[in-house]
């Protein structure tokens, strides 16, 4: 056997921790089981929840973290083996997963179910792809909670993230007025292109530096005084809290996360005095997460969500984890074995 057949790259981590303990090795290669494919891994998605699970941080409704493990949830790549009542059509195509709880996907090889599976779309990249099925679904699942029309003028904090960026495209493909909101001038551009997809989208946007504290005074010019009817939030903190009181009478609130630390602050009196709706659709049951994976993948094909991608190679896993605690990112981060 020559040195390093039956063996990959792989990112390991050993204990809980700051970024550092995600150390890239070399480990063996796994044979796929009954049911399951191995995937040559060409992108892997890097999440929030990743830099939770890293830390022993994660979500109640996530399993404890165990050690040593190889982390990542969403992968795209090629089938290159299969397991016992798979499919040996399966082989050689082009595929994109959420691994789901099992993780290992900063790999250059993971295991997933061959349920799983989904093809990657003709036009698509393996990064659009690992960008749609996990934050791809969550901003269906946003969607659906806001209940968003055309005519609306919706704001979203932190729209140079994965999520929010690709938040921002699905109201501009409605012809949504989007506001934008960016954490400094670096990230400017990242917002800037998401109106220029390649089909034109209908919609309006208006793209803020949220760390300008007049941003609020900066869209009421840029709107005619007209005011938000939709708040789509991950951000919370002080820049949330503004948009909350930059809300016309009547506005909806959609709650899905809190990257800067604390949640936004919306109380009794708001909620009273100018009738808004509070939504929070992350936390429950959710009855089908694989037809939230296929309606986010047809987007991207179609070009309603192409979300900008920060990619980084896979022995940076430890850097890549750095720049979303940090707020850094620039699109959705994924890692290229």
């Amino acid at each position: 056997m020559s040195a390093g057949e039956g063996t990959m790259r792989a990112i390991v981590q050993r204990e809980l921790g700051a970024p550092d303990v995600l150390v890239l090795e070399r480990i063996p290669r796994p044979d796929p089981g009954e049911g399951e494919v191995r995937v040559r891994v060409a992108a892997a998605g890097v999440h929030a929840v990743d830099t939770d699970l890293r830390r022993g941080e994660g979500p109640a409704s996530m399993p404890e973290t165990r050690l040593p493990m190889t982390p990542g949830r969403e992968i795209a790549g090629t089938v290159d083996a299969v397991g016992a009542g798979v499919d040996g059509d399966l082989l050689g195509t082009s595929v994109v997963a959420h691994v789901g709880f099992r993780s290992g996907g900063y790999a250059e090889y993971a295991l997933v179910a061959a349920s799983a599976l989904h093809p990657v779309p003709d036009g698509v990249t393996f990064a659009q792809a690992v960008a749609s099925i996990g934050t791809g679904r969550t901003a269906q699942l946003v969607l659906d909670a806001a209940g968003m029309a055309p005519t609306e003028i919706v704001v979203i904090p932190g729209a140079s993230g994965g999520l929010g960026s690709q938040l921002a495209q699905l109201a501009l493909s409605i012809g949504a007025t989007a506001v934008a909101l960016y954490g400094g001038e670096s990230k400017r551009a990242v917002v800037e292109q998401l109106a220029r997809a390649e089909a034109p989208l209908p919609g309006r946007l208006v793209a803020l530096d949220a760390t300008d504290d007049s941003w609020p005074a900066l869209m009421a010019a840029a709107l005619d005084g007209d005011a938000p009817s939709l708040l789509l939030d991950g951000v919370g903190g002080p820049t949330a809290r503004a948009a909350v009181e930059s809300l016309a009478r009547g506005a909806r609130v959609v709650i899905f996360g809190w990257s800067s630390g604390a949640v936004v602050r919306i109380d009794t009196e708001d909620i009273v005095a100018r009738s808004l709706t509070v939504t929070v659709p992350l936390g429950r049951p959710i009855a089908d997460l694989r037809a939230l994976e296929s309606r986010a993948l047809t987007a991207t094909a179609e070009g309603r969500a192409r979300p900008p991608v920060d990619e980084y190679p896979l022995a940076d896993a430890a850097a890549a984890h750095a720049a979303i605690e940090q707020r850094r990112q620039r699109g959705k981060v994924v890692l290229a074995p």
